[in-house]
Formats: C-alpha cells, sequence, structure tokens
C-alpha cells in the first residue's frame, strides 16, 4: 500500500496540493473527536480552497459550497475514520486527477472504495472545484442485473 506520505515530497505544484488536502483531511478528520472541533477547525484545509467560489459535487451528485461542505465535513468526521492509499495522480492545465483507495467506518459500517476526484484551481492555485466519482461493491452480488449468456439472445 502506498500512502499520501510516501509520495508527497516527490510532487510540486498544484498535484503537491491536492496530496496536502488529502493529508490535511486525515489530520482533521482524526482530531474532530475532540470535544472542542468545530466547523472553525477546517481552516487548515479552507487555506487550499478558494472558498468565496468553492463547489464540490459528491458521490451522489450532492452540490456544496464551501460552508455547506465544511459543516458536512464536521457531522461526518466526529462519527467516522477515514484514511486512504495514493493510486495514481495526473495533472493537467488546471485541473489534477487523484485516484485513490479510500478506507471508512462510520460506527458498524465499514467500506473500501475506489475515487476518483477532479480538483480544479483557480489562477491563484486555490481549489475551487472538486467532483468525486466513486467505485463500490455491492454489499449484495443479487442485485446485479442477469444479462444471460450469448445463447439466451435472439
Amino acid at each position: 500500500m502506498t500512502t499520501i506520505e510516501d509520495v508527497i515530497d516527490e510532487t510540486t505544484g498544484r498535484s503537491r496540493a491536492v496530496l496536502e488536502y488529502s493529508r490535511t483531511m486525515k489530520t482533521l478528520v482524526e482530531r474532530a473527536k475532540e470535544p472542542d472541533f468545530t466547523v472553525e477547525s477546517w481552516a487548515p484545509l479552507a487555506e487550499l480552497i478558494d472558498t468565496e467560489n468553492f463547489v464540490r459535487i459528491g458521490p451522489f451528485k450532492e452540490v456544496m459550497n464551501w460552508a455547506e461542505y465544511a459543516e458536512f465535513l464536521t457531522n461526518w468526521a466526529r462519527s467516522s475514520s477515514w484514511d486512504c492509499s495514493y493510486q495514481r495522480l495526473t495533472e493537467a492545465a488546471e485541473l489534477v486527477l487523484l485516484e485513490l483507495e479510500e478506507y471508512s467506518e462510520i460506527g458498524d459500517f465499514r467500506s473500501v472504495v475506489n475515487t476518483a476526484s477532479v480538483y480544479e484551481f483557480s489562477t491563484e492555485n486555490k481549489i475551487r472545484y472538486i467532483a468525486v466519482y466513486l467505485q463500490m461493491q455491492l454489499p449484495d452480488p443479487a442485485m446485479l442485473p442477469n444479462f444471460g449468456t450469448a445463447e439466451d439472445t435472439p
């Protein structure tokens, strides 16, 4: 398993900012269990964000601005654990694509998912847009449609 820490020191520019975002997220999710943790505690993450113009689109197509996202993160992080392993990072112009394997736990529910997140930067090199794409296993394979075999088709 390759971690963010394994690759961050050899990364520069906007790609480095995206890795800093993930590293900061992990640190703050751990801190969120402390009683004094509030929405304002996301300030280290906000330093990487164009908070005035920020838009995040989540895996369920939910759209949030920075204030909404910080509130969402606060509620989620207080009851969750989160970690990730690094898969791949690609940068082109103002876009960075980060692929991770993410591990989370909320109560008794544990998940491992693959994510691809697109980060778009402002001219000031702040993150102004994130779109998260997700792959996960279905909880029950019986939920998959049965398309039959080639012999079954007319």
